[in-house]
């Protein structure tokens, strides 16, 4: 008897050792995070320099931050190569002239180019063809309202001015003003840090759909601030307080679908530009990044944007947020493999898988719509009345509309592989129900219904066949780079030196 109690209490002794071990080991980690997480507050808490509310120079930002504006800065790294992107310049009408024909008429088919990092924001907005080489403040081909995704100056001069005033006038007339390419004012409080909506557009977006943007969480404004601009939208100049101002405006009244924006802009009669060829009256997608990304997987485990494309890092012990906003694919160990625990091969092929499925049938869609337009315009020649061809052309639209929101997203395969072969498939049964009433009106007219496809295997044959005079606008825009650059660079130095004596004399 005595001899088990000796054992029991032996046994008590050890359990107690060990559970007190394990206690020990426990503290000590609350301990050691609790010390990180002041560290952390102390970091973040304790500006260097104070920051003006719309302060749109980042490396003033990088002063109190530079962890994060060190990590941001990385964004001008353009060598990262996927399958079938990279965040380096792609030309991407080179890569598919049939992109050339599809936006006839409209300045997508001057220059395209696959997104390079927020770094070259400006430079690349700059040098598009898209924005020609306007002579003055009062001339160019876009409306100012192109800038508001480009920089923190928009929200410095959208408090200025308010955003009629700012959507107002030419593109090239805010030139000298706004320099300073994406960065920390376009989705941070300089006092808090805190996640915050500097662009009224998806404020507006969410009112017209009844919520407040202002009730969401933490975690979901981790995916609006970037909604902000990875969006559908269009110039709205039909406002009852904006008449004839090109003021951004997203088609969410109905939803975020393509469905429902397209319904949106049928009933608004909106279109983008009239095609050269087919005389369609087209819609032009942006990059209906945040609602595609809705409707997949990711988003509805909630996950957000920035889980994927700005991961959490370490260094010297610091734990932070990279602001290296890229393909997760260039990291797959700090991203995909946070949750899940398939080899880098195994998640980076899974990606490809999906690419290359919805390529080959955007390639057909993309043919299909071609040929569309290449027999509309056959029917216009041999006479066709607008009443035989509308409802042709509203299966055009359709289908143009179908294929535009699939194609022009950024990763939009990955995000929602099941959704944008949905969208695809719609853009083909559109393209083939318009083709059958075209070939319907040819026959009518007494024309073969077999119109030959055009040769347009490369960019430079695609354009001629539409007749862009590309040497000239090349020129042009040459031009315009060497002389009316330097003199917003030049206007843009004076303007920020004042400002700064400005601000000393505030301070005083």
């Amino acid at each position: 008897m005595a001899e088990n109690l000796k054992i029991r209490k032996g046994w008590i002794n050890w359990a107690l050792f060990f559970g007190t071990m394990v206690i020990v080991f426990l503290l000590g980690l609350l301990a050691s995070s609790i010390t990180e997480r002041k560290a952390e507050q102390e970091y973040v808490y304790k500006p260097k320099i104070s920051l003006d509310e719309y302060e749109p120079r980042n490396e003033l930002w990088g002063e109190n931050f530079p962890r994060e504006y060190q990590s941001y800065l990385k964004t001008s790294d353009t060598s990262f190569r996927s399958e079938s992107n990279g965040n380096g310049f792609t030309d991407a009408l080179a890569r598919d002239p049939r992109m050339v024909v599809l936006w006839a008429g409209y300045a997508f088919s001057k220059d395209n180019s696959t997104p390079r990092g927020h770094y070259y924001a400006i430079t690349d907005i700059r040098h598009t063809l898209r924005t020609g080489a306007p002579k003055g403040p009062a001339d160019g081909p876009q409306p100012n309202t192109c800038w508001t995704c480009k920089s923190p100056d928009v929200p410095r001069l959208m408090e200025k001015m308010g955003p009629k005033a700012f959507y107002s006038g030419k593109w090239a007339a805010k030139g000298p003003e706004i320099v300073n390419y994406i960065g920390c004012a376009d989705c941070h409080d300089p006092k808090t840090m805190d996640l915050r909506i500097t662009r009224p557009a998806l404020i507006e977006a969410f009112a017209s759909m009844g919520k407040d943007i202002s009730k969401a969480t933490h975690q979901e404004m981790r995916s609006l601030v970037c909604a902000q601009c990875h969006v559908e939208y269009y110039f709205n100049k039909k406002r009852e307080d904006a008449p004839d101002v090109a003021y951004l405006t997203f088609p969410w009244k109905y939803g975020q679908t393509a469905d429902s924006a397209l319904k949106y802009y049928n009933e608004a009669g909106f279109s983008d530009f009239t095609h050269q060829l087919s005389r369609t009256p087209i819609l032009k997608a942006q990059h209906p990044d945040y609602e595609l990304f809705t409707t997949g997987i990711h988003a509805q485990r909630g996950v957000a944007c920035a889980d994927c494309h700005m991961p959490y890092v370490k260094e010297g012990g610091q734990k932070f947020t990279s602001h290296k906003i890229t393909s997760p694919l260039s990291n797959i160990a700090g991203t995909c493999q946070v949750c899940h625990r398939e080899s880098e091969e195994t998640l980076r092929n899974n990606v490809y898988d999906r690419q290359r499925r919805i390529k080959e049938i955007r390639d057909q869609s993309e043919v299909a719509l071609v040929r569309a337009h290449v027999e509309a315009k056959a029917a216009w020649d041999a006479g066709a009345t607008e009443a035989e061809m509308k409802p042709a052309l509203e299966h055009i639209r359709n289908a143009q509309w179908y294929w535009d929101y699939a194609a022009a997203g950024h990763g939009s395969s990955f995000h929602s592989p099941v959704e944008v072969s949905r969208l695809i498939g719609l853009s083909i049964s559109e393209s083939g129900q318009a083709r059958v009433l075209v070939a319907r009106v040819l026959a009518s007219h007494g024309k073969n219904s077999e119109v030959a496809y055009p040769d347009i295997t490369t960019k430079a044959k695609a354009q001629k066949y539409i007749d862009l005079p590309m040497d000239k606008l090349h020129q042009e825009k040459n031009e315009w780079n060497k002389t009316i650059l330097p003199e917003w660079d030049k206007q843009a130095k004076v303007r920020e030196a004042a400002y700064l004596v400005q601000r000393e004399n505030d301070k005083n």
